[in-house]
């Protein structure tokens, strides 16, 4: 299989067209369309929708919209008014992180070491090619769930922390929900993260607050009979002590988490009125925003300021307690020195050696510490750990991504009998829930134009079109499985994942769910997201052609690896695992308190210490664990002196 072969609107391979649409193994460029001169084709370049016409190619204006979008029925909701009259600049606002963030990109030598000192760090300049030196109580990699509360937890116990944070420092006023620069700016790899097998692609956050900033809301406690099973089959019983529990509460309260919803979005209407049809219960989802929230682009950061991230949350109160954090900084390695040390750890860590991403800088950072901490994820804390030297086998193993097949259904506004109101992209990304086994459950995602047409089968380019002008009353559900196959982190930016058979069986039960909920709501049309357009016209369906339709329905091995013409490809927003936590070193990456088998003072304190998948959103979890180790390691350590 070719796989950088391009196909156009009447089926013939080609090499080179802006109008047509190529399979790249890791999906960097994807362009979509046919037409005659003078009709809208499409064009997806890493994930922003791009459009043609007459061979003029139009983003967006100086006033951030497309005139095409209309065409879509699609438009960027402007969350702030523009005066009717121009006026004198309003003077800079303080933003909630200003008294402790550097950002580095834009500074030199000099200026940075007068910024840390600024901060209260003590810096030292190196002199000719040496490093620059930080010294401090702990230090941070990573400010997204478990290292936002983390630095709060430290700070707030009266440790110098220092976060580092290699993306940039975003507030609700930078937030434009324009697809192509929010997932430029606030993705790892711009949005377009794909598996090395090509079986899977990944969404990860790479900014101030991680993967907080840019998810979907969904606060969903640590399942009772999960935090069981983690207690009694992996010999971590803080998952069923009372700590937990109030760990859990704190969290939810400090993201301000409720129940319910003022009024929900088209696609949670819509899987809401179909589960009702079929007598199906559907479940609440809580969200970190309040019931009124009714933003359809906190997936590109919220631009209301609703959403809770640990951007506006645990890194203020870090900060407030004299916490620094650094952005456009990349953690190399940590530093491990040789000891005698203690519950046969053979190296201790000193701390932390760093790369601020400015022309300007020309040394690296040496940040020396008591306590380091690795919290940059699932996916890049394995590849630190492994620079740093460490050997433990199961860093990198064990990893879970909570894989998500997706349906469609087409609902025309003009359709008879109670419409579902709304648009596709509008209101809360997830407020409702359905259960089909206890693995796998049914929810909602975020898909604008961009990742609705990267994501959409290929048929051609008159079906493609007519896909696009639906866009707006096209909803989408995805069944997420609780998934028992491992994946493998090999370095920074290469994992394999493929999932168990009975992962397989459980994703194809729940999008045949899926799609006997979008016809009992009164979709016109369903399909799925299998690479032969696999698509039922309901009409007039009868029992017996919905179950021989529902037959059909499979869930494919992804390009590089289909023995037939049909395909498909997973995604996934919740990676796990990949450092586990557990009672023995030879089952686990880091002991039942986060910090490594073979180096003393270096802990993990993200979502790759999940001992398996969760089942649910990762967040609440990732944050109540994150919240019971760093106050473990607060107590640990010797009496700090406020700073």
């Amino acid at each position: 299989m070719d796989t950088s072969a391009v196909y156009c609107g009447d089926d013939t391979p080609k090499r080179d067209s802006r109008r047509c649409i190529s399979w790249g193994a890791g999906g960097t460029t994807a362009s979509r369309g046919a037409g005659s001169a003078g009709e809208m084709s499409l064009v997806v370049r890493s994930g922003m929708l791009e459009q043609e016409i007459n061979g003029g190619e139009e983003q967006v204006n100086e006033k951030s919209k497309n005139p095409h979008w209309n065409a879509i029925g699609y438009r960027v909701e402007e969350w702030r008014e523009e005066p009717a009259e121009p006026v004198a600049p309003a003077p800079a606002r303080s933003r909630p992180l200003d008294n402790g963030v550097v950002e580095t990109r834009a500074l030199n030598d000099t200026t940075l070491l007068s910024s840390l000192a600024d901060k209260g760090l003590a810096a030292k300049p190196g002199s000719s090619d040496a490093h620059h030196t930080v010294q401090c109580d702990v230090v941070i990699v990573g400010s997204g769930c478990g290292g936002g509360v983390a630095a709060a937890m430290l700070a707030s116990a009266g440790y110098k922390v220092v976060v580092v944070e290699k993306g940039d420092y975003y507030t609700a006023d930078d937030y434009s929900s324009i697809e192509g620069p929010s997932m430029e700016r606030l993705f790892e790899n711009g949005g377009i993260f794909c598996t090395s097998n090509v079986t899977t692609m990944l969404f990860t956050g790479t900014t101030i607050g991680g993967g907080s900033a840019v998810n979907w809301s969904a606060s969903i406690r640590t399942p009772g009979e999960v935090l069981q099973e983690w207690s009694r089959e992996h010999g971590l019983p803080l998952f069923a002590s009372p700590g937990y529990q109030q760990a859990m509460d704190a969290v939810c309260a400090r993201l301000g988490v409720t129940d319910g919803c003022l009024e929900e979005g088209f696609q949670n209407k819509v899987v809401r009125r179909g589960c009702e049809a079929l007598g199906l219960h559907v479940d609440a989802v809580p969200r970190n925003s309040s019931k009124g929230h009714y933003c359809g682009s906190c997936n590109f950061g919220c631009p209301t300021g609703d959403k809770r991230g640990t951007d506006t949350t645990w890194l203020v109160d870090a900060v407030k307690h004299g916490a620094v954090v650094l952005t456009g900084c990349k953690a190399d390695r940590f530093i491990l020195e040789r000891t005698n040390g203690k519950n046969g750890r053979s190296k201790k860590c000193a701390g932390l050696m760093a790369t601020c991403l400015s022309n300007g800088i020309t040394k690296k950072l040496r940040i020396e510490a008591k306590v380091s901490i690795s919290a940059c994820g699932a996916l890049m804390t394995p590849p630190l750990l492994h620079r740093s030297g460490l050997k433990n086998r199961h860093i990198g193993q064990n990893l879970h991504l909570h894989p998500v097949s997706m349906a469609w259904g087409y609902f025309p506004e003009k359709k008879q009998g109670a419409p579902i109101t709304g648009k596709s992209y509008e209101g809360g990304i997830i407020t409702s829930m359905h259960r089909v086994t206890e693995r796998t459950i049914i929810e909602t995602p975020a898909l604008s134009p961009g990742g609705f047409a990267a994501m959409v089968p290929w048929e051609s380019g008159r079906d493609m079109k007519e896909r696009m002008r639906r866009f707006a009353r096209t909803a989408h559900a995805f069944a997420l499985v609780r998934d028992r196959g491992a994946g493998t982190v090999d370095c920074e930016g290469r994992l394999r994942f493929t999932p168990s058979r009975e992962d397989t069986r459980e994703l194809r039960n729940g999008l045949r769910r899926v799609l006997r909920i979008l016809v009992a709501a009164g979709a016109a049309e369903v399909g799925t997201h299998r690479s032969d357009g696999l698509r039922l016209r309901c009409k007039g369906v009868r029992d017996e052609d919905l179950e021989a339709f529902l037959d059909e329905v499979s869930i494919e091995k992804g390009p590089m690896h289909s023995t037939t013409d049909k395909w498909g490809v997973f995604s996934s927003a919740h990676q796990m695992g990949s450092c586990r936590m557990g009672s023995n070193c030879k089952d686990s990456a880091v002991d039942g308190r986060g910090e490594s088998w073979e180096a003393e003072g270096l802990y993990v304190c993200d979502g790759s210490l999940l001992p398996t998948a969760v089942g649910v959103n990762p967040m609440i979890t990732i944050q109540s664990l994150a919240y019971c180790l760093s106050k473990e390691i607060a107590q640990s350590l010797p009496h700090a002196k406020k700073h």
